[in-house]
């Protein structure tokens, strides 16, 4: 395994000691480093306020690739992981992009997790012409020929969660308390929802919006507002909670702390996910909901041997993450790698205007139990869409499933 060194890394990218503050982290290769190989490169982050969760992708994504090598590797070549720590860092994530891309020569990208690391890599990958792969539902209204957006848009998650919540099957919700990390994804997907309401007829007065910094953990006001709102009339209230990484259990933790139950004030973590709930209590939390393209209790042959791979891959690998626990955008990791390689394979190319040509018509078979479909029209990917229930076992049971994989509709009308 080669590493890269701080002071290699800052003349690669030109940032000089003017950027000695910061925090920038060597890069790590798979130990296959021989010749004929393809490079892969990872941003996520395993320091900082999403590492919990984050970092479980570089992980997931050697572990496709090690799959694809076994088959052969990509059009008789080795695939080489390169991954590095851009430690929850926003800026840092653009910066290991355009390294990966420039020095490293990478064949794609797969990685970021927050919409602001997204945005940050953006314009270095459109102007390497470079191909992103993001693997977490998120706010839409973007639509980059240099990024594949392998999970869904709000049309096909948070809207289906929130109709439900709003339903008789659900509570029949009338207000909604919305909470969230002080960035792009929680403001747009708020505006997009108060949108969608007025569109329903519903007043302005039945919700409230309040955000906190990134990595924010002292909720004890906040709840105690959310109680005060919850008392007020006008019927049903929900939370619909868009806080990320480490906010995501410190709020839960208040939440159960001050008693308040999903009977009496519903919590949709649009961004909570399984390992959210390692460590926590959570007899108090059951009935709370998320919503996303997998849920690790689908019921699907394929999600079964996913996770007995991701299991025996930590055992093997010596991964310090639980091998029982497995989350969306691990699985949209995984699948991410998994089209590239269809793509590669279909252009017989691994150069990115070759392989993205190739987009059209894949599919793929996810361990959510759904096929994943592209088409030409871009260069998101139809999924499935679940919503679940937390249960006494730090799980979800999936209250509800699509049919099928719904066509995404990148721009929200409602925004």
């Amino acid at each position: 395994m080669t590493r890269v060194s701080r002071r290699s890394f800052l003349q690669a990218t030109g940032l000089g000691a003017a950027a000695v503050v910061m925090p920038a982290p060597a890069i790590v290769r798979s130990a296959n480093a021989a010749g004929g190989t393809v490079k892969l490169g990872c941003l996520f982050s395993s320091s900082g306020t999403m590492a919990n969760i984050e970092g479980r992708l570089n992980h997931v994504v050697r572990m496709a690739a090690d799959e694809i090598n076994a088959q052969g590797g990509m059009n008789g070549r080795t695939i080489e992981v390169v991954v590095s720590d851009p430690a929850s860092d926003w800026p840092l994530y653009a910066q290991i992009g355009k390294q990966m891309l420039e020095q490293e020569k990478v064949a794609a990208l797969f990685g970021c997790w927050t919409s602001v690391s997204r945005k940050s890599v953006l314009p270095v990958v459109e102007q390497a012409n470079g191909l992103l792969f993001y693997p977490l539902h998120f706010e839409g209204d973007e639509n980059s020929k240099n990024v594949v957006y392998v999970n869904s848009p709000p049309a096909s998650s948070v809207l289906p969660a929130v109709d439900y919540l709003m339903s008789e099957d659900g509570v029949s919700a009338k207000r909604f308390f919305m909470l969230g990390s002080d960035y792009v994804w929680p403001r747009t997907i708020n505006k997009q929802l108060k949108g969608y309401w007025k569109s329903k007829g519903i007043a302005e007065s039945a919700w409230k919006e309040e955000y906190v910094p990134l990595g924010f953990s002292n909720f004890q006001t906040l709840v105690n507002q959310i109680r005060a709102f919850a008392d007020a009339p006008g019927g049903k209230p929900i939370v619909v909670l868009t806080v990320v990484g480490s906010s995501i259990p410190d709020f839960l933790r208040e939440f159960a702390n001050q008693g308040i139950k999903a009977t009496d004030v519903p919590v949709l973590g649009l961004d909570m996910v399984e390992a959210d709930l390692e460590g926590l209590n959570t007899e108090p939390l059951v009935g709370h909901l998320n919503c996303w393209a997998y849920l690790q209790n689908a019921k699907a042959p394929a999600n079964a041997a996913f996770r007995k791979q991701w299991a025996d891959y930590v055992k093997a690998k010596s991964v310090p993450f639980k091998a029982d626990v497995v989350i969306d955008p691990m699985v949209s990791a995984y699948d991410a790698v998994h089209l590239w390689a269809l793509a590669a394979k279909k252009a017989n190319s691994v150069d990115v205007p070759e392989v993205s040509k190739a987009f059209a018509g894949l599919s793929f078979d996810c361990p959510s139990g759904y096929k994943l479909q592209m088409t030409a029209e871009n260069n998101y990917v139809a999924r499935g869409v679940f919503i679940g229930s937390v249960n006494e076992k730090q799980g979800f049971d999936i209250l509800w499933q699509s049919k099928d994989a719904p066509t995404p509709v990148p721009f929200s009308p409602y925004g």
